[in-house]
């Protein structure tokens, strides 16, 4: 079998969506699952996978049922070997009998053979062009041409019978690429890259349509959302470069659990989303199933009303009509500095030594609407007030700026915490150290008083085409505070910056966003909060845009935006505060409960600042979406657990009585293990 040769396709960065400056669904081919179809003008659908072993007919069964109940539109089942496969049949017997005709899914993984056993009987089978037919070892190969053609020459011949199946039964096919699971092959070739996962894809979709199989999926997932998200780009750029335009299936691997999860999830799934992309999404959450599409709907639900889908041209491809979306003249006045394909924080200078150029990004916080009497108040934002000692401590988040407008606090603060006033009050300070005003456009070309350190300026998109901005006293003191109230607030922010880099204006910039909710629901407000802010920053942050980040969320308490700012940085890799735990979500292949070993890790290593820990219930998903953390501890048979450091195993199928001491031990061989009591 004959691959295409794409080495002469030339990809253009930033084709990758209709626009970047206004929202617009990118209209993909309509596939077929079952009655549900995805793609095109469909809705987009939610889903998620089961926990329960497979062979537990009736707990997969209840547990389905407490999914779809949820929202889930999809129910993805794990069939590791032929025998679960071939219980998908009962499994799905009896949620028809009880009249839930949800489509199902198997995920395939190391196994041709159950795959075409279940594309016999589901609608929809997952798989891994990493694990399908295909190995990974972490042996590094240098293959000639020949040789490289001779492997997918082999692997077609794998692949093919199950794609025959899939044609003649009606069943849909998710390619499902994971960047810690690319074959030896792919990453002797392409290395641990976003080329790497979409080549990896992009193989087994070529080999489809060589077999006139169209009824595809295709998902680019990564534990990682700046490797995710540059992944997909390049997924679609590539696919409209050889005409193809199938629907994609979003996800963050092993985001984890509770705030982080939904934090990490939101990073890459809502970045996105934003741009216009995605046809299905599945939150992979360590929590149980049906706590994950409440969070997917929330995400999805806010792209419902926000635009019309377009299909602007179509051209024909065979006897299969393919939607063409991109406009020739969207992407022609990017700044050339603008690569969605990789990671380069905006060039900006130093103000005051604190914020812009190679700083990380800060963190402000409004305390106006506290109460200012009480210095325990700065508590919520990080600065541990001790009224026996009359003193603070810092915690792990402890914020950079606090905003109090108009108000003045009446107790001492912190000797390194930055205010923040509105101008007018900042004037009649009497001591302004460590004071610094905030204006809006016009106070601050009018100001006959700035300050010599920091002048923050408030300022909206729309705002750089004016004539006040032409009038900025502009200086090295000078730094923006983005807001916008436009619906699709992170492209008017985006324009922003473009503009920017057109103007060759190196000013740093704190991106702001306000929210409310139209809920009583306290719980709801605080995942609403998550997950709108990680996806409206984050988005700017994996494109290295904003110098800091401002929440304002006056119905969320300060604690918790306090949290979710620096959960935001942390996902988006922009300033690391705390341990992260690249945990996965479980599935009938898990090997321990995920969720309490998960929880009893973070209980002992969460004060190692830093650190990424893996925790994976099999080896499927283990060695390979854990490769970017620093430790691991992964499943690998009942009650035996294997430790990684890095890549390598270094204890193998130990007692899991013992497992965390023996991790422990490990770090501290490292040198990396501090003492609780000393991290306080």
């Amino acid at each position: 079998m004959r691959c295409m040769d794409t080495s002469a396709i030339k990809l253009l960065p930033g084709r990758y969506c209709n626009s970047l400056t206004e929202y617009s669904r990118f209209v993909t081919r309509e596939v077929n699952i079952g009655d549900v179809a995805m793609g095109g003008n469909n809705p987009i659908r939610i889903q998620s996978m089961t926990t329960t072993d497979t062979m537990d007919t009736i707990g997969t069964v209840e547990q389905s049922i407490r999914m779809i109940e949820a929202g889930c539109e999809y129910v993805r089942i794990t069939a590791p070997s032929i025998k679960e496969a071939q219980n998908l049949l009962e499994i799905k017997k009896q949620l028809r009998q009880r009249g839930y005709k949800t489509p199902l899914v198997a995920d395939i993984h190391f196994t041709p053979n159950a795959a075409e056993v279940a594309a016999r009987i589901v609608e929809k089978v997952r798989v891994n062009p990493g694990n399908y037919a295909d190995k990974k070892k972490f042996d590094q190969i240098d293959y000639t041409d020949a040789q490289y053609q001779g492997e997918l020459d082999r692997i077609y011949q794998k692949f093919a019978p199950l794609v025959k199946i899939c044609k003649e039964y009606g069943t849909a096919m998710r390619i499902g690429t994971n960047h810690g699971s690319l074959s030896d092959r792919i990453m002797s070739r392409y290395g641990d890259t976003p080329q790497g996962m979409v080549e990896s894809a992009m193989e087994f979709m070529r080999m489809c349509e060589t077999l006139n199989y169209y009824n595809l999926v295709i998902s680019m997932k990564s534990s990682n959302p700046q490797v995710m998200v540059q992944a997909y780009r390049l997924l679609v750029e590539t696919m409209v470069a050889e005409g193809m335009n199938y629907p994609l299936h979003l996800g963050v691997t092993e985001a984890g659990d509770g705030e982080d999860g939904r934090i990490k999830s939101a990073v890459g799934i809502g970045t996105l989303l934003e741009d216009g992309l995605g046809d299905t999404v599945r939150v992979s959450l360590t929590e149980e199933p049906e706590a994950e599409a409440p969070v997917a709907i929330a995400l999805v639900n806010r792209y419902v009303e926000r635009g019309k889908l377009k299909g602007e041209r179509q051209k024909v491809k065979g006897d299969v009509t393919v939607e063409e979306n991109l406009s020739p003249l969207t992407f022609d006045l990017l700044p050339p500095q603008y690569n969605p394909y990789e990671y380069k924080k905006r060039d900006t200078y130093e103000a005051n030594a604190f914020i812009g150029g190679h700083m990380v990004p800060r963190v402000v916080v409004d305390l106006s609407k506290e109460n200012l009497k009480d210095a325990s108040v700065l508590n919520a934002a990080g600065y541990l007030y001790s009224p026996l000692l009359d003193k603070y401590n810092m915690a792990d988040q402890s914020v950079d700026f606090v905003y109090f407008g108009d108000e003045l606090p009446s107790f001492n603060l912190p000797s390194n915490l930055k205010q923040l006033y509105n101008y007018k009050t900042w004037k009649k300070l009497a001591d302004k150290t460590l004071c610094h005003p905030v204006f809006t456009l016009t106070e601050f070309i009018e100001a006959d008083d700035q300050s010599s350190a920091l002048n923050l300026v408030r300022i909206k998109p729309a705002d750089i085409d004016s004539d006040a901005f032409g009038s900025l006293p502009f200086s090295n003191s000078l730094v923006f505070v983005l807001e916008t109230d436009a619906a699709h607030g992170m492209a008017d922010h985006r324009a922003f910056f473009f503009k920017m880099e057109e103007l060759g204006l190196d000013v740093p910039v704190i991106i702001k966003r306000s929210y409310s909710f139209n809920t009583q629901d306290s719980e709801l407000k605080t995942q609403d909060l998550q997950l709108f802010s990680a996806t409206d920053l984050g988005a700017l942050l994996i494109d290295g845009f904003g110098d800091g980040i401002w929440i304002d969320a006056p119905e969320v308490d300060v604690k918790t935006i306090t949290s979710t700012a620096f959960g935001i940085l942390q996902a988006t890799r922009s300033r690391i505060s705390k341990t992260e735990y690249i945990s996965c979500p479980s599935c009938g292949r898990t090997l321990f409960d995920l969720m309490v070993t998960t929880q009893m890790i973070r209980s002992r290593t969460s004060h190692l600042k830093g650190l990424k820990i893996g925790i994976m219930g099999c080896i499927v998903n283990g060695p390979g979406e854990m490769a970017d953390a620093d430790y691991g501890y992964v499943g690998s048979g009942t009650d035996k657990v294997t430790l990684y450091r890095g890549k390598e195993a270094v204890k193998k199928n130990i007692s899991a009585t013992n497992a965390l001491d023996e991790l422990i031990g490990i770090i501290r061989e490292d040198g990396n293990w501090i003492e609780p009591s000393l991290a306080e």
